[in-house]
C-alpha cells in the first residue's frame, strides 16, 4: 500500500494522454493538474517523450504490391483475407492507427514543456479528446429544454443553450468538460458530418475578452464573451461555416 496521494492519478494521466478517459475522468485528470505541479510536470514529460518518439519514427510509402493489393481487397469484400504479416511490419490495425493519430494530436496541441498555458490549444486538445470513443456526450438529445435542465445541479452556473437545427447546426447533446482554472458546459453540434464543440464557462478575469480566432493542426478554433460568459468552440469544418454558427450565437 502506498500513501502517495498522486500514484493513482499518475496512471489517470498516461490514460487520458491515450484518450481512454471518460469525460468525467478527463476532467477530474484536468482539475487536479490545474493544482498539483508534480503531475502537471508528469504530464509535460509524457507529452514531451512521446513528441520525440513521433518525429523520430521513420515515415515510408507502402510499396506498389501492397497498395495494389489493399484496392483488390476493396474491390472484392468476399476475397480470402491477405496472409499473415511479415516480422517487421506494422502490427497496428486500422482502428488503432486512428486512435494513435488522434493521440499525437493531443500530444502536439497541450500546453508544451516550458509549461506556458494557450487556451487555444487546450481548447482544441479537448476537442479531440470528446472525439474518442465514449467520450462525446453524457447527455444525448437535441432538445436545449432537455439539455440546459441537465447542467443543474453539475455546474455552478447556468449555461445558455440554443437550438440551431433550423440553420443546419442540429444540436446533439453535451457533456461536462474541465478547462484550466474551472469546469465547463461543452454542447455538441454538428454541420453535416463535423463535430463541433462549444465550450461556455462564467469569463474569468483574467482572460481577454476580445474575439479570438485561428487553428491548430486543422482544427479551428473561436472566441468571443458575451452576458458575462466565455464561449469558445473548436472544430474541423471550414472556417466560413463556424463563423456563422458563432454568428448565431453572439
Amino acid at each position: 500500500m502506498t500513501t502517495d496521494p498522486c500514484q493513482e492519478m499518475h496512471l489517470l494521466i498516461q490514460a487520458d494522454i491515450d484518450g481512454e478517459l471518460q469525460a468525467a475522468e478527463a476532467a477530474r485528470v484536468a482539475a487536479h493538474l490545474d493544482g498539483c505541479p508534480a503531475c502537471a510536470g508528469l504530464q509535460r514529460r509524457l507529452i514531451a517523450l512521446s513528441g520525440s518518439l513521433r518525429d523520430g519514427i521513420p515515415r515510408h510509402r507502402a510499396p506498389a504490391h501492397l497498395r495494389e493489393a489493399v484496392r483488390r481487397r476493396i474491390a472484392r469484400p468476399d476475397a480470402p483475407p491477405p496472409p499473415p504479416q511479415r516480422r517487421g511490419a506494422w502490427p497496428f490495425g486500422t482502428a488503432a492507427m486512428g486512435a494513435l493519430a488522434a493521440a499525437l494530436a493531443l500530444f502536439v496541441l497541450l500546453p508544451g514543456p516550458d509549461g506556458r498555458d494557450s487556451m487555444p490549444d487546450w481548447v482544441v486538445a479537448a476537442h479531440i479528446r470528446a472525439l474518442q470513443p465514449q467520450h462525446l456526450l453524457d447527455v444525448v438529445s437535441a432538445e436545449q429544454h432537455t439539455v440546459k435542465p441537465w447542467f443543474a445541479g453539475r455546474l455552478p452556473f447556468a449555461p445558455p443553450v440554443k437550438d440551431l437545427a433550423a440553420a443546419g447546426f442540429p444540436l446533439i447533446g453535451a457533456r461536462l468538460d474541465q478547462l484550466p482554472g474551472s469546469a465547463a458546459a461543452a454542447l455538441v453540434y454538428k454541420r453535416r458530418e463535423h463535430v463541433i464543440n462549444l465550450f461556455i464557462r462564467p469569463a474569468p478575469p483574467e482572460e481577454d475578452p476580445a474575439e479570438t480566432a485561428g487553428s491548430r493542426e486543422g482544427y479551428n478554433f473561436l472566441h468571443w464573451s458575451a452576458g458575462g460568459m466565455s464561449f469558445w468552440v473548436a472544430s474541423d469544418l471550414n472556417t466560413r461555416e463556424l463563423d456563422e454558427f458563432a454568428g448565431l450565437w453572439r
